[in-house]
Parts: C-alpha cells; structure tokens; sequence
C-alpha cells in the first residue's frame, strides 16, 4: 500500500536486534593467554551496552473475500500482522483477481458452473499464498444484489448456486468460512469502514512510524453504486432517528454509530430497465420503434419485452408475450432524458417530510466530505469528471454528451463496448438526479464529493472493509519478546568492540616486543 500504513499495511517493521543471551550483563573483560603465552587486557566495553524489550515480527496472515457482484464477481487477497493495533488487524491488499464471466446469479440455471467460474482466480490465490499460511488462511465468499434478486425470485436456485460455489471453494487447501448473501446494509457499511480505513480517519501513521488515533471523530461518507443496487453511507452531524437505519463498530477502540442505506434495484444496470420499461408503458403501440431520450442519434437496440422484464425491480402489465420483440431509437434528447430518468424515482412517497430522500425512506441531512466509487467513478470518469468537478459543469458535460451522434461517440470511445457507451448519458442524468433530488445534495455541498475508484492506491469497496471487521474474531497472539539492542546501542557496541580488539592487538605487540628484547 502506497503512503505507508506500518506494520503490516505497506509500512514496515523495525527489524529485531538480537543480542547474545547475556546482552545487557556488564562485561568481565575478556581476559585470555596468547598461544604464545601473551596475556591479552581489554577493556569492559560490554559495560557501554545496554538492553531493551523488542517484539519479534511475526509471519503475516493471509484472508480472501469473494465479491460476487451482479454483473461480475472478484476474488480480494488481503494479509495482515497477528500482532494487532487495538484488536483489529492491520490488513493490506495483496492482489485482486476479477472472474471470467458474469455474475454468479446468471448461473441459476446451471448452478456447478458458478463454482467452476472461480477456478483461475482460486488457482492464483493458491500460487500467492505460502503453503505454510494456506491452512489458516480464511475464505469468505459475499454475494450481493444479483443474488439477492434471485434469491426473491428463485430462493432454491439461490441456495444451489450457493451451494454450488462452496463445494468448489473448499477443494483448495484454505479455511473456507462460508459462502452467503451479504444484506444491502453491510456492503454499505464495511464500503465506509474501507474509505475510512485507507484515508486513516480510524488511526493515522505520525512521522515519527508511531500510531496514534486521530484527535477528531471525523469521517468520510462511502456512495457505491453497482449493478442492481446502489448504498449511501456517512456519519450524520445530527442524531440518527430510525435506528433501523444505523450501524454500529469498534475500531481500534473507538466506537462509530453511521446511517446506512441500500436502495435494493437502484443500481446502474436496474435503473436502465426501469427507463426502458417506463418507455414501454408509455409506448402507444410495440409494433412502432420506441424514441430513447438517452440514447444517442443513430442508435438502435433491438431487444424483447422477456429480456426487459426478467427482473422483480420492474413488471410488465400489458398482454403481449414476452418474447415480442422492441426496437429503441435513441434521439439524444437530453432534457427529455433528464425527465424520464427522474420518473422512475418515488419522490412523492416522502410528502412533506425533509428527512426522506424517495420511496418514504427516512434519511438526515448530508454532512461532510463523501467517496463516491464503483459505477459512480466509471461513469464520471468516462465523461472527464473525475475526481470532481462543480454542478453546473457536471449538468453541462452530461448534456453535450448526450447531445453527440452515435456515430461520433464511436469514433470518440473505440474501445468502450457499445452496450456502456450507449448508456453513459443515462447513467449521468441518473446519478445526478440520485444525489441531488434524491440524497438532497446542493451545489455547495456537491463540492465535497470526490469521485474515486481507488484511495491510497487500494480498491475502494467493501471486501476490505469485510476484511477489517472480521480480524477481530481471529484471535490476536501475542508476539515472542526478547532481549536485544537499539540500533544505536548496536553502533556503540560494534565501534567498542573494534576499538578493544585494537587495543588487546597493540597490548599483545608491545608485551611481546618486550619479551623479546629481555
């Protein structure tokens, strides 16, 4: 980890100076006879040294999370010291493997090639990790909203997939912990305990490599938004009301009481559907090309009402077969876009209420400094917004873009896969609209929004801080203590001892030159 957190997290340890077992013991002075029978004096310069208690460094340990995403699923390498800070491990990134293919919730069907999917980053895991720490090297496997859909949908296609990913898992010569649906709440949670963490707002590095925690309580507040959820996570400056809304830890021996929430089919990929379901709805006639606002000119997409409506975030109420096919014709339209991206928001659910964002879910007002990562950084990055930029320069970027042809955003982004390009404008309009009308930021406060992938040069997400909460259930023992030398103490010890022996060697000429004379 880049920046240095000590021991165990990029910084490193001291090295242990081991002295003799009788190190700290004032010296007799090392008296002898020389072959030729010349006494040899030297001086008790043992007595200059002295002692002091040091840890020994202890072999690191090794801890994998899966992040089974919905679109996507990565494996995260992560290692820390057994020697804790305050009970909880000091964890750092080792490496991140993503997995061929899509998310493990499309496996529903065919469960075992979930668990086969995983082979080449477990392989790697295997080849990175030393056997001797593989034993005792935990795996956890957290699944998030792809599967939680499926879980609404199918709970025994779930549970088989599941199944399916942990069988496979534990072929492998680690300590599996399990394989299971983590709830919108902690992935928005141990997200802000991952910011927080790299940031060191829990405990910081002083200059002088000693730890210390932060004299202020203050923390940065972790927006994630992935494919079919999206999480909003910070420390508000007023007491939290609904404590359904509350998460509660203990880092490093302090205690932090953050409102969180997940806003289940709210992720980039359902927030798409909804609009093409409401263009659907509607729609007059399916017979008749359907105008996408947020498609730009000269796109078509040709698809069916199945591939639509195969997900619980949106239904379909009319009668045609699902296999009826639908053709999108973008019109790069970006204040129409603007409009149908906010239809698919509730805003009305909340009345009159100021601490609601939408569909009546309770939130206090925004405070302070916020990470916004995963299809939040993707997304802005694409439209050269990163790491922030004003409101109004946001609005206005996002509107020449969507005002561009097909054609020229092409030309523009060869490399982006077009089912992305394609969705760019929408994507923009609709984080915008998420924070502004939903999450109630200002242009003042949208200032204090930075739009992340990485910090200190670690995956922002939430495995790490996964990670993080569960050391403190991995015992913490206690390192081996010797005795040994400072490495000042070395260096007056090393000049003594050469200086000694200079001196038994001139004691010892001289004694025997005057042997020799007499």
């Amino acid at each position: 980890m880049a920046g240095g957190f000590g021991p165990g997290v990029g910084g490193r340890r001291s090295r242990p100076y081991l002295g003799q077992p009788d190190v700290g013991q004032p010296a007799r002075g090392l008296q002898g006879t020389s072959a030729q029978g010349c006494p040899l004096v030297c001086p008790p310069c043992g007595a200059l040294w002295s002692a002091h208690t040091v840890s020994l460094s202890l072999s690191p340990q090794y801890g994998m999370v899966f992040d089974a995403g919905s679109t996507h699923t990565a494996l995260f390498l992560y290692k820390w010291q057994e020697d804790k800070q305050n009970s909880t491990g000091l964890v750092t990134q080792v490496m991140v493997c993503d997995v061929d293919g899509p998310g493990i919730s499309s496996y529903a069907n065919n469960p075992p090639a979930a668990g086969q999917s995983l082979k080449v980053c477990l392989d790697t895991a295997a080849a990175a990790v030393p056997r001797e720490n593989q034993r005792e090297a935990p795996v956890y496997l957290g699944a998030t909203a792809g599967m939680r859909l499926l879980n609404i949908t199918s709970p025994s296609q779930s549970d088989q997939v599941l199944a399916e990913v942990a069988k496979f898992i534990q072929l492998y010569p680690f300590d599996f912990r399990g394989a299971r649906i983590i709830s919108g709440d902690e992935e928005g949670a141990y997200g802000w305990v991952t910011i927080n963490y790299l940031l060191q707002s829990f405990i910081k590095c002083t200059f002088e490599g000693k730890w210390k925690l932060p004299t202020s309580a203050k923390t940065l507040g972790a927006m994630d938004l992935g494919g079919a959820s999206t999480q909003l996570t910070f420390t508000p400056a007023v007491p939290i009301k609904d404590k359904n809304y509350e998460s509660n830890f203990t880092l490093y021996g302090n205690k932090y009481n953050v409102y969180t929430h997940s806003y289940l089919c709210y992720g980039k990929e359902q927030a798409m559907k909804k609009v093409q379901a409401n263009l659907i709805q509607q729609s007059s006639s399916l017979s008749n090309p359907i105008d996408h606002p947020c498609y730009p000119t000269g796109y078509q997409l040709n698809t069916t009402l199945g591939a639509i409506f195969n997900s619980p975030c949106v239904s379909y109420s009319g009668s045609a077969n699902l296999n009826t096919l639908v053709n999108f014709t973008g019109t790069g339209n970006a204040s129409k876009c603007q409009e149908i991206i906010r239809g698919i928001f509730n805003f009305t659910a909340c009345g009159s209420k100021t601490d609601c964002t939408f569909d009546g879910v309770y939130q206090p007002p925004i405070s302070g400094s916020f990470f916004a990562f995963s299809a939040f950084f993707y997304t802005f990055d694409i439209l050269k917004l990163t790491p922030k930029a004003s409101l109004s320069v946001t609005l206005d970027t996002i509107s020449k873009f969507c005002q561009k042809p097909w054609t020229q955003l092409k030309a523009e982004y060869p490399t982006e896969k077009e089912d992305r390009l394609r969705d760019y404008c929408a994507s923009g309009y609709y984080i915008t609209t998420l924070l502004v009308d939903g999450y109630k930021f200002n242009s003042t406060s949208w200032d204090n929004i930075q739009f992340q992938k990485k910090a200190d040069d670690m995956d922002i997400g939430w495995t790490l801080g996964y990670m993080l909460n569960l050391t403190n259930l991995i015992p913490s023992t206690s390192p081996g203590l010797v005795r040994g030398q400072g490495p000042g103490e070395w260096t007056a010890s090393i000049f003594f001892t050469v200086f000694s022996i200079f001196l038994c060697l001139l004691a010892f000429s001289v004694q025997c030159f005057w042997k020799a004379d007499h």
